[in-house]
């Protein structure tokens, strides 16, 4: 019988109320998290050790020092840990584990490299930012922000093409890792200050049909608001003008609730 099978998943809210079974099952890579809770309870040093038996025992005290660390910086512990066990040839078993966590580790990892080029970084990252498990989506782009903030022109570049990608994840994806000041990660002084960079990933999604797409992209703009609102107030103002997509009205309403 399967891990899944036999373990109670009962959506816990606090990481007290997780079930014994849950957690154990979890922090051997047998079982994906199913809410942020669960992913916060996880032992990243059991797992650590559970996944890669082989790996030394320094590196497993190192993830039980930093195990009060905020999740962000546990995440970054856990890539530069496996990236100088494994290099970079180890994101690939990484990347194809069982374990949603192991997998998010593998971003971190890749991020840890500094041999890679931007292109080869997102090119990587695809089947991440394409995964079934929303939370590997979201530590995929959190892992590559910072080369993303280290040129921001180049990356707006390259994931220009993402935008049209028939995958609402990669397309959510392309705006996400841009975000002028983001989620749990380092705000993009360049974007705050010139957010009409960021135009060739916004335009085309500027009516997109899926509301995952749409809430990145008005969160994006949202983001924008605060340091250059007429930008946001005049761009949104010309959407609804060009288009009658009920989509776009959906992205203008959200992107403008800070200023209106």
């Amino acid at each position: 019988m399967t891990a899944t099978a036999t373990s109670p998943r009962t959506g816990a809210r606090r990481i007290s109320a997780i079930p014994s079974a849950v957690r154990s099952h979890s922090n051997r890579g047998e079982l994906d998290p199913k809410t942020l809770t669960e992913s916060l309870a996880v032992d990243f040093a059991a797992l650590m050790r559970a996944t890669f038996p082989k790996l030394s025992r320094s590196s497993t005290m190192t993830m039980r020092t930093v195990a009060n660390e905020s999740v962000t910086q546990r995440m970054a512990t856990a890539g530069q840990l496996l990236f100088d066990h494994f290099g970079a040839a180890g994101y690939l078993r990484l990347a194809r584990h069982r374990s949603d966590v192991v997998r998010s580790w593998a971003a971190f990892l890749l991020a840890a490299s500094p041999d890679f080029s931007m292109g080869e970084r997102l090119q990587l990252t695809r089947p991440l930012a394409n995964d079934h498990h929303s939370e590997v989506r979201e530590w995929a782009w959190l892992a590559l922000r910072p080369h993303v903030l280290a040129n921001v022109e180049l990356a707006i570049d390259l994931l220009e093409a993402w935008t049209v990608s028939t995958s609402p994840f990669l397309r959510r994806f392309s705006v996400e890792a841009t975000r002028p000041r983001g989620v749990w990660s380092e705000y993009s002084e360049v974007l705050m200050k010139s957010p009409e960079l960021g135009l060739p990933i916004l335009e085309p999604l500027r009516s997109d049909p899926h509301q995952y797409v749409q809430d990145s992209v008005s969160n994006w703009l949202n983001d924008a608001s605060w340091s250059q609102p007429a930008f946001v107030r005049e761009l949104c103002a010309r959407w609804r003008e060009e288009s009658s997509a009920p989509a776009t009205e959906r992205i203008c309403r959200r992107a403008l609730r800070s200023i209106d």
